[in-house]
């Protein structure tokens, strides 16, 4: 009769993996059922991981399960050495035809909605292998403490451990519903002062700057104005349908605007002016291994991103 290895002289491996597993799946049956074995085994691997560090790493009760601060630690370098195995396992034994596994990807709210959903699900179409946690934020993450792998970035970047790869422009016209527009359309910014705006406070609230798209580097002329705003938000979604309902004028992304304004419902007021563009990066973390999903995703999203309707590339 074969003697069965204690538990506790399980393969490290396996245990970090499990755990993340948990984490991920947000309990120890769903852990189980994506593992294909049963909670009390996913049990005892928690238990020979917490034992093996001397350390309580998910603090369980009858409202749930939630990581401890040291498994909050635990859970970062588990994602950092699986990813790294995953590598060694690559190169050794040779990439995959079908790379497998998880991404974690957090892009913004309105263009990860709106322009990133077909590359994203061609992306996963093609390898059927792979599965993609697809979170929505705006504003800027610690990409590690997250346990994201990479980012989509729209606008100035402020990190500094990241390393970022410039895939577009997007360009940010001045528009606003045609029941709206006045006979004759204006000519210059200034005389935008006087209409009701719709403003986004993430970019801009009692002012606006635009310049000239003529000319290039120091050559364009630039041009300040104060703005009166009808509404502020921080939502391009809720801006885009108050200037489609003619409650102001709105500095929108080219992208967002393209239909409406094909179709007449809305109208580009100054076509020779337009905000300064916001530049697109994919962004993840510096000095971590990049398993072959994830450099596979960003190759796809890369080549996608300059062919969306309204974005410019370099």
């Amino acid at each position: 009769m074969t003697k069965s290895i204690p538990l506790h002289h399980a393969d490290r491996i396996d245990l970090l993996r499990t755990f993340v597993r948990i984490v991920d799946a947000g309990s120890l049956s769903a852990a189980a059922v994506q593992l294909g074995t049963t909670q009390p085994t996913i049990s005892r691997r928690l238990q020979a991981l917490e034992k093996h560090f001397g350390l309580r790493l998910l603090q369980r009760s009858t409202h749930g399960m939630q990581l401890t601060h040291d498994g909050e630690r635990c859970l970062q370098h588990a994602r950092e050495l699986l990813d790294s195995w995953e590598g060694i396992e690559q190169d050794l034994r040779g990439a995959a035809q079908q790379p497998s596994g998880r991404l974690r990807v957090l892009v913004p709210h309105a263009f990860g909605q709106a322009q990133l959903m077909p590359p994203m699900l061609a992306f996963l179409r093609r390898y059927p292998r792979i599965s993609l946690e697809w979170r929505l934020h705006d504003g800027p993450v610690d990409l590690v403490a997250e346990g994201m792998d990479c980012a989509i970035r729209v606008g100035a970047l402020e990190q500094q451990d990241v390393v970022a790869v410039h895939v577009a422009d997007v360009p940010r016209i001045v528009v606003c519903a045609a029941s709206l527009a006045p006979d004759p359309l204006p000519r210059t910014p200034s005389a935008l002062q006087q209409m009701p705006w719709v403003s986004l406070t993430g970019f801009y609230r009692e002012s606006v700057q635009l310049q000239s798209c003529h000319g290039a580097g120091t050559g364009r002329t630039s041009e300040r104005i104060a703005i009166q705003p009808r509404l502020l938000t921080d939502n391009l979604f809720v801006m885009h349908q108050a200037m489609r309902e003619g409650l102001g004028v709105g500095i929108g992304s080219a992208w967002l605007m393209a239909e409406d304004l094909r179709h007449g419902r809305l109208v580009q007021l100054l076509p020779g002016w337009e905000a300064a563009p916001l530049p697109v990066h994919l962004v993840f973390p510096a000095g971590r291994h990049r398993p072959a999903r994830l450099q596979l995703f960003l190759d796809a999203i890369r080549e996608s991103i300059p062919g969306i309707e309204g974005m410019q590339s370099r």
